[in-house]
């Protein structure tokens, strides 16, 4: 019996797979469609009539019966006190979201073939909830929280949520839990936003039911004695994200391969890897280390340029930059702040040629990192190919003017000391 050639099994492929197409809504395909993975992912309209809703009116709350004692503030850990309640709401692709849930923090109880735990369908916001002096509960900016998660839902297959509806319920959650908010700046309580698949199934493929839960953590101050700026090596032989990838996405899946590196780095006297990517620069066809994140963090580096201007940059969100919202807060306020004062604020990609080159010529201002967990973190030195480049803080002291004024501006907001619309009171 011949052997069919190849020529005449892709005409019947095509035909079987146009005729399964064509009894799936979900499956349809176009000769002119573009290759998915250079189609960029953008996270649904809040008004688009498609977004699964969520019944905020249906909300329950059980309160525990058993409340824990508060942690003093000295003894306070990141991410290891837990606050009494959890929110959680449940979603199914027959039913969409079910009524959300407010109990007493609880084990989950999954089964072991549940697919988050065999194929990371996992996704996760950080922020934080802060008491401002007169005892009022603030969020900062969640719209941006929500807006992000629902890219990285969507990224990975799972369902897309209502932002607004979803702020209404970590408001109701944040006041029940305000009793562990310490009144004193510095202090807050992380929020973590969690959405995972619970479908039990060893089948890839998209989710049939997930969770999306929120805890709650009380936290101090980053830096409890004052800034400590930090060294970090450059590392260029582990990639953090890249090109059509997912370190966009604020995905589990990109945490935990970076551990052994971060490991490598503090085994060699470094608090954390500057994430390079290494690329042929088209202007120059000169291969360029690109600096993109620090840790878990974004970067910023203030130089004097070439042209003899302060320049504040940052990598720009080219599809391997997570989409930090303190990164977004420190570039809106420079452009409002900085810029009048002659500043050029700039996000565009840059490699560690330019900044040594800067810390040489002494034109290197200082460096440092953007997140939720620390807001602002100073940079020291950055260890590249052997060599220490200084990042221009004055030996004696731990944090530049930039990165100070930055804390300042951010935490008035953060604490309502400024009134600002990025300060949501719950």
């Amino acid at each position: 019996m011949a052997t069919p050639s190849l020529r005449t099994l892709l005409p019947r492929l095509a035909s079987r797979l146009g005729s399964a197409c064509q009894k799936s809504s979900r499956c349809a395909i176009s000769p002119a469609a573009e290759r998915a993975y250079s189609t960029p992912l953008r996270a649904p309209d809040a008004s688009d009539p498609r977004l699964s809703r969520i019944d905020v009116s249906g909300l329950s709350i059980t309160k525990t019966t058993a409340p824990k004692p508060i942690t003093p503030n000295e003894e306070l850990v990141f991410g290891r006190a837990f606050t009494d309640h959890m929110m959680s709401l449940e979603w199914t692709a027959t039913e969409g979201w079910l009524p959300p849930r407010i109990t007493p923090y609880q084990n989950l109880s999954l089964d072991p073939a549940t697919c988050v735990l065999h194929y990371a369908f996992e996704a996760f916001e950080g922020m934080k909830a802060y008491k401002d002096k007169a005892g009022n509960v603030r969020l900062f900016r969640p719209d941006k929280n929500m807006a992000r998660m629902n890219k990285s839902v969507s990224r990975i297959a799972l369902p897309t949520f209502d932002g607004e509806a979803v702020i209404h319920l970590i408001k109701k959650f944040a006041n029940m839990e305000q009793r562990f908010i310490p009144s004193k700046r510095g202090f807050s309580l992380y929020l973590r936003p969690n959405m995972i698949g619970t479908q039990r199934t060893l089948g890839v493929g998209p989710p049939g039911s997930a969770m999306l839960y929120v805890i709650a953590s009380p936290v101090g101050p980053y830096y409890p004695t004052g800034f400590k700026a930090v060294s970090l090596e450059a590392t260029d032989y582990a990639v953090r994200a890249w090109p059509g990838g997912v370190g966009a996405s604020k995905l589990g899946a990109n945490y935990a391969p970076c551990i052994v590196p971060q490991m490598q780095a503090a085994s060699r006297g470094f608090h954390q890897n500057l994430w390079l990517f290494k690329e042929v620069d088209p202007a120059t066809g000169i291969e360029e280390d690109y600096v993109t994140e620090v840790g878990t963090m974004n970067l910023f580096a203030a130089i004097v340029n070439k042209e003899g201007q302060k320049e504040l940059m940052t990598a720009p969100l080219d599809g391997t930059i997570l989409e930090g919202v303190v990164r977004d807060s420190v570039l809106a306020l420079a452009k409002e702040r900085l810029a009048p004062q002659g500043w050029k604020i700039s996000e565009r990609r840059f490699g560690m040629r330019e900044l040594v080159d800067a810390a040489n010529e002494g034109r290197m201002i200082e460096v440092f990192g953007s997140g939720t967990a620390a807001t602002v973190s100073p940079v020291r030195a950055i260890s590249y190919k052997g060599k220490l480049v200084d990042c221009g803080i004055p030996e004696g002291e731990e944090v530049g003017p930039v990165c100070l004024q930055m804390k300042d501006w951010i935490e008035g907001i953060q604490y309502g000391e400024e009134e600002h619309p990025w300060s949501v009171v719950c």
